[in-house]
């Protein structure tokens, strides 16, 4: 789980990738449409799509002239589950810290 979970943030460290998640969102797009909005060569574009693929957050499919892709669920529910264990755990942490601080507060008070 740590190696997709890696994968998953490290594809997601690059805001051109983030926008390219963000388009896809709203469906499945061509990567001619992908690559329009970026002031990049389409070669580099093209990593950041395979990079997307290897991580497992789109697949493409080539139909003719067209390549089109489309976004993965998985690892997106995946890091959703990470992302809520975690705060599980900060938030008892922070629980128990001001619940401690009000203890120490009417101690002092006393």
């Amino acid at each position: 789980m740590d190696n997709h979970l890696d994968n998953f943030f490290s594809a997601l460290s690059d805001p051109t990738r983030r926008a390219v998640i963000e388009r896809l969102a709203q469906g499945p797009a061509a990567v001619t449409e992908l690559f329009a909005p970026h002031d990049i060569a389409l070669p580099s574009f093209l990593k950041h799509i395979n990079k997307l693929e290897a991580a497992g957050l789109v697949r493409t499919i080539k139909t003719g002239r067209t390549r089109m892709v489309h976004i993965e669920a998985a690892p997106l529910e995946l890091a959703e589950g990470w992302l809520k264990q975690q705060r599980r755990i900060w938030e008892g942490r922070t629980d128990r810290l001001a619940a401690l601080a009000e203890a120490l507060e009417r101690r002092s008070g006393a």
